[in-house]
C-alpha cells in the first residue's frame, strides 16, 4: 500500500498560529513587536491575509512554534478576502467590502483581545471622516467609534 503524505497549506498554518495563539498566551501586539510592525498588519497577516518577508517568515516560526516548512507559505502573497458572500457592485461600497474581507478576521481578533467576547455598535456608533491633503493625492480618513457590547451570560 502507497503511503499518503501529507501536505500543509496555508489555512493549516493559519489554524496552527491561532491555536498556538490561544495554547500559549500570545497577544498579537507582543508578535507585532517581535516583527517589528504595527498590530493590525501583523495580525492581518498571521490571518492569512498579508505576506510576511523571509526574516518575518522565520521570526513567526519562532513565536509560534511552527515547522519550517511553513516559510514559504507564510512569504506566498495570499488570497485576500476569507469572508464568503455576495459582492457589493458600487465601486466605493464594494472598497469597503474589500476593507472587511482583508481586515475583518483582525478587527474581530483584535476588538476581542482588547474588550472580550462582544460585538462594537453601529447603533451607538461616530464616524469622522475627513480629506487629509497628501502631496501624493489626498487621502480619505474615517474614524470609526462604536459602543462596545459585550455578550451576555443567561
Amino acid at each position: 500500500m502507497k503511503r499518503m503524505e501529507l501536505t500543509l497549506t496555508r489555512n493549516d498554518i493559519t489554524e496552527m498560529i491561532i491555536e498556538a495563539r490561544i495554547r500559549k498566551g500570545i497577544k498579537w501586539k507582543d508578535v507585532a513587536a517581535e516583527v517589528g510592525l504595527s498590530k493590525e498588519w501583523v495580525t492581518a497577516a498571521c490571518l492569512g491575509q498579508m505576506t510576511f518577508t523571509a526574516e518575518q517568515a522565520a521570526k513567526i516560526i519562532k513565536i509560534f512554534g511552527l515547522p519550517d516548512e511553513a516559510a514559504p507559505f507564510l512569504q506566498t502573497v495570499p488570497y485576500k478576502g476569507s469572508l464568503p458572500t455576495a459582492v457589493p457592485t458600487d465601486p466605493l461600497i464594494y472598497r469597503f467590502y474589500e476593507l472587511v474581507q482583508v481586515y475583518g478576521t483582525t478587527f474581530k481578533e483584535l476588538i476581542h483581545e482588547e474588550f472580550g467576547d462582544g460585538i462594537m455598535s453601529a447603533i451607538d456608533y461616530k464616524m469622522d471622516l475627513s480629506r487629509v491633503a497628501d502631496p501624493n493625492g489626498d487621502r480619505v480618513q474615517i474614524v470609526l467609534s462604536g459602543k462596545y457590547l459585550a455578550y451576555k451570560t443567561y
